[in-house]
């Protein structure tokens, strides 16, 4: 599988983003990609929850994933587009911040709502508060592919192993998280948790990330990572915007399931005893 990854810099524009995401499924294509993946929010990145309330629409109304869906077919390449802002079925109102599996075809294959949400304090002042504006999900998704089957994840998913064992345990040997890391959290544990991940999976980490400063003002960190299942860093795209190229050779993971059979070894964990 020859991967292309687009690392943006989204801005408060839906048909710019749009646009961005077209010419990066066109640069795939003719770079002989086979499959796209883009970060969180690849459209549009505001944190101005007004302002960006007017660009949130129903999915059928979404311009970037229906210029996406058309791009793919035309193009015969695949894409996971990482997340967009959608109106969802949140009885109160709250959006979802939703990834697609589209096909050659320009068919959506699989959805996920992220699950864990960002709400956090962080040291340089930032408060954010993710779940005051979107509605966590409440299932875990894996799709089957050419290549294998890709469990689907978003940014602060991250963080949350029991995910990914879930993932690994439905198998998937590639894992896709779409990002947009703040930069003081991005510097502390990026890369060490995208290793771990991959390690502990024993899969693939396909990990589409935003970079820079954008229109909004916020600063995220870039860096998007294909990790290989025995840990080993395979594309690392630094802070600047564009589109890279990789190959995945799904041979790698019966390599390291192999060498390690982390899969095999799991075990049911029950209640914790706490010792007197």
């Amino acid at each position: 599988m020859r991967a292309a990854l687009l690392q943006a810099n989204s801005g408060i524009d839906p048909l710019l983003g749009a646009r961005t995401l077209v010419e990066a499924v066109e640069r795939a294509a003719g770079e002989g990609a086979d499959m796209l993946f883009t970060p969180e929010m690849s459209a549009v990145l505001d944190r101005d929850r007004a302002r960006a309330a007017g660009t949130i629409v129903a999915e059928d109304q979404d311009v970037a994933l229906a210029a996406v869906r058309e791009a793919a077919a035309k193009h015969g390449l695949w894409v996971h587009l990482g997340s967009l802002a959608v109106r969802g079925a949140a009885a109160d109102g709250r959006y979802a911040n939703r990834a697609f599996v589209i096909d050659d075809t320009g068919a959506i294959r699989a959805r996920y709502d992220k699950i864990h949400l960002f709400d956090v304090d962080l040291p340089d002042g930032q408060s954010i508060r993710e779940s005051a504006a979107y509605a966590p999900g409440g299932q875990a998704v894996a799709v089957d592919t050419p290549w294998g089957r890709l469990g689907l994840s978003v940014c602060y998913d991250l963080r949350f192993p029991d995910l990914f064992r879930a993932l690994s345990d439905a198998g998937a040997t590639m894992l896709a998280i779409p990002a947009a890391f703040t930069v003081p959290t991005g510097k502390a544990h990026w890369h060490v948790l995208m290793r771990a991940r991959a390690i502990e999976a024993a899969a693939f980490v396909i990990a589409a990330a935003q970079t820079g400063t954008h229109a909004d003002g916020r600063q995220t960190y870039g860096h998007s990572l294909v990790v290989d299942p025995w840990g080993e860093v395979l594309l690392d795209m630094g802070d600047a915007p564009g589109v890279a190229l990789v190959e995945i050779d799904p041979a790698r993971v019966a390599e390291a399931r192999g060498r390690i059979p982390v899969i095999d070894h799991r075990r049911p964990i029950g209640a914790v005893t706490v010792a007197p």
